[in-house]
């Protein structure tokens, strides 16, 4: 698939029912640069915070790399450690602390563009790391890594059987 009409979340996090109702989101929107070797397998993306007290919306260009990080910080989360995505400093950089109660704090730090910081405190459920690995999982489904790079610089389109 080369894109998809349906905005779909790679990461989905909100409080539990009951609760404040807080939410953060990264919602892939489609490909950056869609039938360009150099750009088809990346991800043009929105950091989405919805708050009683703030809404916010950040614009993140992922790399199929980013995914691979991100699967990386679920396993460090999973342990109960804190984690931390997208420190490159291309784009908003995100932290999530787990506070050994059922609760996460989740921070939005957008330090290339606005200098903004969010944190967030959610209620999140029992199961949210396997419901993150589950869209992750989605994510990889519809947007598969379609692109090659055969030496450094080098690129062509991933062949069936090389999948």
């Amino acid at each position: 698939m080369d894109s998809t009409d349906d905005v779909i979340n790679l990461i989905h996090l909100a409080d539990r029912s009951g609760t404040g109702g807080q939410s953060v989101s990264v919602r892939i929107l489609g490909r950056y640069q869609p039938g360009i070797l150099t750009g088809h397998d990346f991800l043009d993306c929105e950091i989405v915070i919805n708050a009683e007290s703030v809404n916010g919306n950040f614009a993140v260009t992922l790399l199929p790399e980013d995914l691979e990080d991100w699967e990386g910080a679920l396993a460090a989360l999973e342990s109960g450690r804190f984690a931390t995505w997208l420190a490159s400093g291309r784009t908003p950089s995100m932290k999530f602390k787990p506070d050994g109660g059922g609760g996460l704090w989740v921070s939005v730090y957008d330090e290339p563009s606005s200098g903004v910081t969010v944190t967030l405190p959610l209620f999140v459920p029992p199961t949210w790391v396997t419901q993150q690995r589950e869209l992750l999982a989605r994510a990889r489904e519809v947007y598969p890594r379609e692109v090659v790079e055969t030496s450094p610089g080098a690129y062509e389109w991933r062949r069936a059987h090389d999948v």
